[in-house]
This record gives C-alpha cells, sequence and structure tokens, in this order.
C-alpha cells in the first residue's frame, strides 16, 4: 500500500507539471512577452544615395552675356578712280599682312612715271651742262676773257638746274606713289568678307569698298560686369587679366582667354562697368555679332564645404539637409553661402559626413537608412547626376 501512494503521488505531480506548462504562464516567458508588446515599432529601411561633404577652395563664377566683337575690321578701298584688272583673293580667305588683294589699271600711272622719270633724265643733262658752262667760264674770268657778270649768269642757270632737279626728284617719287596705289594690298592679318567687284568694275576713290577684311584672331568678347565686382577684375587685370571662358550658347564649345580691359565708367542705370576679354580663335569657334556665355571667375571661398545643390531640402524653418549618423537620418539646419552650377558652398555640416542625395523625400528624423552606391564627392554626384538626366 505505501508503495501504491507514492505511485500515485508521482503521476498526480507529473500530471501539475505538464497542466502547467500547457495552461499557465512562467514569469521569464511573461517578462518577455511585455517587453515585446511595450517595444517601438521601427519601419524598414529606406534606400538612399548619400556624398560626403567636401572640403576645398570653391570659385565664385560671375555669369553674364557678351558679344563677340573683332579686334579690327577695314572696309578696303581704292584711293584713286580707277577701273579693276584683277581680283586675287576669294571670299572668306584668310589674307596676311601685305597681300596683294585687287590690281587696277595702272596704264595711266605708267605713263605719268615714265614721263617724271624722262623729265629727271632731261635736266639731269641740262644740269651737267650748265655745270661745265660754269667751270668754263670761271677759267675765262681767271684769264680777263669774260667778265665776272658771265661767270655770275652761270651760277645761277647751274642753281636753278639743281632746283628742277629736286623738283623732277619729288614728281618721280609722286607718280611711283600713284602707281603703287593700283596694287591693293591688306593693311593687316584676317578673313575676307564678301568680295564686291570684279575685273572691270570701276571704282571710286575712298568710297567703293572692295573687300571687308576683319581679324578673328584673336578676338574679344564685351560684356557687363557687376559694380560689386568691379575690384576684383581690376586686381586681375594688374596679374594678367583674369581667366574668362567663353561659352558657344549654339555647340557649347569653350574658349579660355583672359580679361583685356575694363571701362572707366559705371552706368549709373544698370550697375553694370564695360569690360572686354581677350580669346585664341585660330580654330574660329567664335564669330563676330555672336552671343556667348561669359564664364569670369570672381571670388574664391578658401577650404569651402560643398555638397550637391540637390542634397539641400528647403523645409519651413529654413534649408536643411539629412544627413547619414550611424545609419539613421540625422536632420541638419544648414546655411548657404554660394551656389555654383550644381554644388553650394553651405556651413552646418563637418567635411567628410555624408548627406542624403537621393531618396531624401521618403525620410523622416531617425529614419534607418540604406545605402546604396555613394557618390565619393559632391563633382561626382553632379557627374553622376547629370548623365542620369
Amino acid at each position: 500500500m505505501p508503495f501504491c501512494t507514492v505511485m500515485v503521488l508521482g503521476v498526480l505531480t507529473a500530471l501539475s507539471g505538464c497542466g502547467g506548462s500547457s495552461g499557465g504562464v512562467s514569469p521569464a516567458a511573461s517578462a518577455v512577452s511585455s517587453a515585446a508588446s511595450s517595444a517601438k515599432p521601427v519601419g524598414p529601411a529606406v534606400a538612399v544615395t548619400t556624398v560626403a561633404a567636401e572640403q576645398k577652395d570653391f570659385e565664385v563664377v560671375l555669369e553674364a552675356v557678351g558679344t563677340v566683337s573683332a579686334i579690327s575690321s577695314i572696309d578696303v578701298k581704292p584711293q584713286i578712280n580707277s577701273v579693276v584688272t584683277q581680283v586675287h583673293v576669294k571670299e572668306g580667305q584668310f589674307v596676311k599682312r601685305g597681300e596683294v588683294l585687287v590690281t587696277l589699271d595702272s596704264r595711266n600711272d605708267e605713263a605719268n612715271l615714265a614721263k617724271a622719270k624722262a623729265q629727271l633724265a632731261k635736266d639731269s643733262a641740262l644740269l651737267a651742262d650748265a655745270q661745265r658752262q660754269l667751270v668754263r667760264s670761271k677759267d675765262l674770268v681767271s684769264k680777263n676773257f669774260i667778265s665776272q657778270g658771265a661767270v655770275d649768269t652761270n651760277q645761277a642757270q647751274v642753281d636753278s638746274q639743281q632746283a628742277n632737279l629736286l623738283s623732277d626728284r619729288a614728281a618721280v617719287d609722286a607718280a611711283q606713289v600713284a602707281l603703287s596705289y593700283n596694287t591693293v594690298r591688306a593693311a593687316g592679318s584676317g578673313r575676307l568678307g564678301v568680295v564686291n567687284v570684279f575685273p572691270g568694275t570701276a571704282v571710286v576713290a575712298n568710297q567703293t569698298v572692295m573687300v571687308t577684311l576683319t581679324q578673328i584672331d584673336p578676338i574679344n568678347v564685351a560684356f557687363n560686369l557687376p559694380q560689386r565686382n568691379l575690384g576684383t577684375a581690376l586686381a586681375g587685370l594688374k596679374d594678367g587679366g583674369t581667366a574668362v571662358t567663353a561659352v558657344s550658347q549654339e555647340t557649347g564649345a569653350q574658349v579660355r582667354g583672359r580679361l583685356q580691359f575694363v571701362d572707366n565708367v559705371i552706368d549709373a542705370a544698370t550697375g553694370t562697368v564695360k569690360a572686354k576679354a581677350r580669346f585664341d580663335n585660330r580654330d574660329g569657334q567664335l564669330w563676330p555679332g555672336a552671343f556667348v556665355k561669359v564664364r569670369l571667375v570672381s571670388d574664391v571661398v578658401k577650404d569651402a564645404i560643398v555638397i550637391p545643390v540637390a542634397a539641400i531640402v528647403q523645409s519651413a524653418k529654413g534649408p536643411v539637409v539629412y544627413v547619414a549618423d550611424k545609419g539613421k537620418a540625422n536632420l541638419r539646419p544648414v546655411k548657404t553661402i554660394a551656389i555654383q552650377d550644381l554644388e553650394a558652398v553651405v556651413t552646418g555640416v563637418a567635411p567628410g559626413e555624408r548627406v542624403v542625395l537621393e531618396g531624401r523625400q521618403n525620410l523622416r528624423p531617425d529614419t534607418p537608412l540604406a545605402e546604396r552606391g555613394p557618390a565619393s564627392s559632391p563633382a561626382r554626384a553632379v557627374s553622376q547626376a547629370a548623365s542620369a538626366s
């Protein structure tokens, strides 16, 4: 009987243990369940692209619209009334200084030159004869064969012939100059425009425009500078001219040059001052009269913190950025110092901190982040954004 009692108690104890595991709750399980029910639910991580804030010297570039202008443009006109006999050039041809452009009918001037030379030869012979007469008369007067008056007369004839000779030589020079006018040469180097004359065309002195010669290499671009940038521009002139870039509005081609001139007067109506930059134009990328975009470095911010403009969010309290901090989005207010192209100089972000570039529209403070393909620098991020668009 004692043995049976023990067995019954063991069975009851076992049954009691089984019933506790199926219907009751242990203290440890109750604690885990309570902690799980009280924890704050965490949302899924948001995929974002980030870029590291970069510290560098940042160039603030001034942009303006400029007009391309030739350094010189010459209307080639004849200096005499004549007729064209030959045109030696073609439209659009590049010529050098002194190159023959047009030949005029020179027969009349050649005849005048020949006549002047003949007169010079005649008077040279008369002078020689007068000089011989003077020598002979001096010999005769020494022997008392003639009077001193005869010598004086011969001396006057020599002096007169010498004057005639000087006049004749001047006439020859004038005839040679007149003859040279029949050969029209380039007054400088450049490109020819439309040729307006042909063989047989009658031209009028200083009136008929035979062709236009334009110097396009180097070439100028005229534009206006804001008054606030006058000091920087003047300082740049002392150092050989601030670097200037001209961008073609049609092709996007860029040509680099130097600031060449700043005017003395500021336009009170616009608050700007006229300026000119000079460019090497051997490739002919700039054409007189064309409009171009001018880019001029007006200031340099030393050790600036640079991030993409696209990373800045305009909030009710001002510009902010999201910084990736320990896997979460940290909302950070920033102050914009300067903006150039797609980059911005800001304060409020430390160098190397990664700001969210793409995916920021889905963020809230402390949102978990899943970074994907971070860009190494703002410049690379800008390049990637441009190529993606």
